[in-house]
């Protein structure tokens, strides 16, 4: 039997996201897409968090997936894999930032700025999902991006990874490393900000904000993996 036949018979969906880098620093490469298949909604929500563009915020990720293919002999076992992405994806979009501008120091924003945000009125629900509903619910999602967009740098990213993604206080704090703490605080400042814009009857929405599934996930991938073809692994296992 040839090696590429043994890597067919590999179920890939079953195996957990760790056993995924394990077979890609074998050589598996099917392995390393399906696990940016699984990452790749939150990494791009995650970048665009930060670049606020989403053909930069495709770049950075797939930017991030080459150096970390590249670099899979250094993952370790402390983190999970999204969580060691995530970092990559993050020092590749802060590295674009501060290209373009100077940080600025969340610490800097006073109570008046919180206060500074127009309030604008929308549909306490959405009713049946016509065309008409649909039509309805794209652009309020459209809103409430925009809403998210418009957030200070560091509440926004908090916000995007709790309140977007779902990720838990502590992984959250790794990757952004900070503290819990911190974590908590920013989040509560970030919810302030959009009460102040947005209704809470926009929660439903937060889950489909910034889709990355379909076309653009197959896309994206298959990018990425003719882009491996060039890449050496470092020091493969044997």
């Amino acid at each position: 039997m040839t090696r590429s036949a043994k890597v067919d018979t590999i179920a890939y969906a079953t195996l957990q996201d760790a056993e995924l880098v394990g077979l890609a620093r074998q050589g598996h490469r099917e392995a390393f897409r399906h696990l940016m298949q699984r990452c790749n909604q939150r990494l791009f929500r995650i970048a665009r968090g930060v670049v606020r563009d989403d053909a930069e915020a495709e770049d950075v990720v797939q930017e991030a997936y080459t150096h970390a293919f590249a670099k899979l002999s250094t993952f370790r076992d402390e983190a999970s894999p999204a969580t060691w992405l995530t970092r990559i994806v993050l020092n590749e979009a802060y590295g674009r930032l501060r290209q373009r501008r100077p940080s600025v120091d969340i610490d800097a924003i006073t109570e008046s700025q919180l206060q500074d945000h127009r309030v604008v009125a929308f549909p306490s629900r959405f009713g049946s999902e016509d065309p008409a509903a649909a039509a309805a619910r794209g652009q309020v999602r459209r809103l409430l991006e925009e809403a998210i967009d418009a957030l200070p740098e560091a509440f926004r990213i908090v916000f995007i990874m709790r309140d977007v993604e779902g990720c838990p206080i502590d992984e959250t704090a790794t990757a952004l490393g900070i503290r819990p703490e911190t974590v908590k605080t920013r989040l509560h400042r970030a919810r302030r900000l959009l009460r102040a814009a947005l209704q809470d009857s926009l929660s439903a929405t937060l889950a489909d904000a910034f889709p990355f599934l379909g076309p653009r996930c197959a896309r994206m991938t298959e990018a990425v993996m003719a882009r491996l073809e060039d890449i050496p692994q470092e020091n493969p296992p044997c």
